[in-house]
């Protein structure tokens, strides 16, 4: 992957994004997109739109959530203690003992999240997962006076963690699902600026996802498009206790996803499949049975229906502090994207047909 491309990605995982609250790395993307796209917007919902050879009668969108789960502050104790509720689907149990960073208006606040300590447990509590409502943060407050000067109710919070490198070409941060989509729509756009187009293209970065699919439902209204491609996380299973049988077989390393099922159309899926094992971009397949959980499930009802597929990036302990995803797939995912693209001719029938 080139060098720019590395910074580029290294600083959308700085940004913390909970759903509603993305207008920090709106910022970065809208930024980068002006370097390859004849146009960029944003709408009212918070979607960055990049658009490529606007003209074209045929339209594809491509769609990469930039949100990420994470807290609210829901009420402030006498002893200064802040309560909290979930942005998304947080698992509890991961949540204990993290260090956190409560986005105020006057600036961030640090703190962490509290727990009774093992030693003081009856031990029926030791075996039972703590339930969010019966946590806290601790940001150092003398009391729920002090505490009101530095945060307020309904302020957003998030993992005060770092983006890291491991072994293998494989790297690790908080809010991978989905800013390593997001990052693939831009890096897609920027492997075809220069390109020939018979299509035209449009890159958006989703907002509030992880809370019902709300921004690629807004905008694949107001672009219509006639083919739509989501690019998430998928999930990995070369990790102790997953279970294949479950969801399928998918490795770090191996490239992207592609999938096949009723959310998938499947003249598109196949070509997209053709065009990586023409190209040579190494990819895996699994099956997806019902609708997805992606981006992809509103674009594909959107007005009078779209030819719709999922490409994900392959992603180790989703909703964690700590997921991790191959900088490989990554790099493949938006190679293949992109020569899936220059690929069209704007002709295409996805009508489903029996074989």
């Amino acid at each position: 992957m080139e060098k720019q491309s590395v910074r580029f990605l290294k600083e959308l995982m700085a940004i913390p994004s909970p759903s509603g609250f993305e207008a920090g790395v709106q910022n970065v993307i809208r930024e980068r997109m002006n370097e390859y796209c004849d146009d960029v917007t944003t709408d009212v919902c918070g979607n960055v739109i990049g658009v490529v050879n606007p003209k074209a009668p045929t339209r594809l969108m491509l769609s990469g959530h930039c949100d990420e789960i994470g807290f609210m502050i829901t009420y402030i104790d006498d002893k200064g203690f802040l309560y909290f509720a979930s942005v998304g689907g947080v698992d509890p149990g991961i949540a204990t003992g993290q260090r956190v960073r409560v986005h105020a208006v006057d600036g961030d606040v640090m703190g962490v999240i509290g727990r009774k300590p093992i030693h003081l447990m009856e031990s029926q509590e030791m075996d039972k997962q703590p339930k969010l409502h019966e946590l806290w943060i601790d940001i150092g407050a003398k009391d729920k006076k002090d505490a009101g000067k530095a945060v307020k109710v309904g302020d957003y919070v998030t993992f005060d963690v770092g983006f890291i490198e491991l072994r293998n070409d494989l790297v690790c941060a908080h809010g991978f699902d989905d800013r390593a989509g997001a990052f693939s729509v831009v890096e897609t756009l920027r492997l075809l600026k220069g390109r020939k187009l018979k299509v035209a293209v449009y890159g958006v970065a989703s907002v509030q996802e992880e809370l019902g699919l709300r921004g690629a439902k807004t905008s694949a209204y107001g672009i219509d498009p006639h083919i739509g491609i989501a690019i998430d996380v998928g999930f990995a299973t070369d990790f102790p206790t997953s279970d294949p049988k479950r969801v399928g077989e998918c490795f770090l390393g191996k490239g992207p996803t592609l999938h096949r099922g009723p959310n998938i159309n499947p003249g598109l899926g196949a070509s997209m499949e053709k065009i990586a094992r023409d190209k040579k971009i190494p990819f895996q397949v699994t099956a997806e049975p019902r609708s997805t959980g992606t981006d992809a499930n509103v674009m594909q009802v959107n007005k009078s229906g779209v030819a719709t597929a999922l490409v994900s990036i392959p992603n180790r302990y989703m909703h964690t502090p700590v997921e991790v995803i191959s900088m490989k797939d990554l790099e493949n995912t938006s190679r293949l994207l992109a020569e899936f693209i220059c690929s069209l001719n704007g002709k295409a029938d996805y009508i489903p047909r029996s074989r």
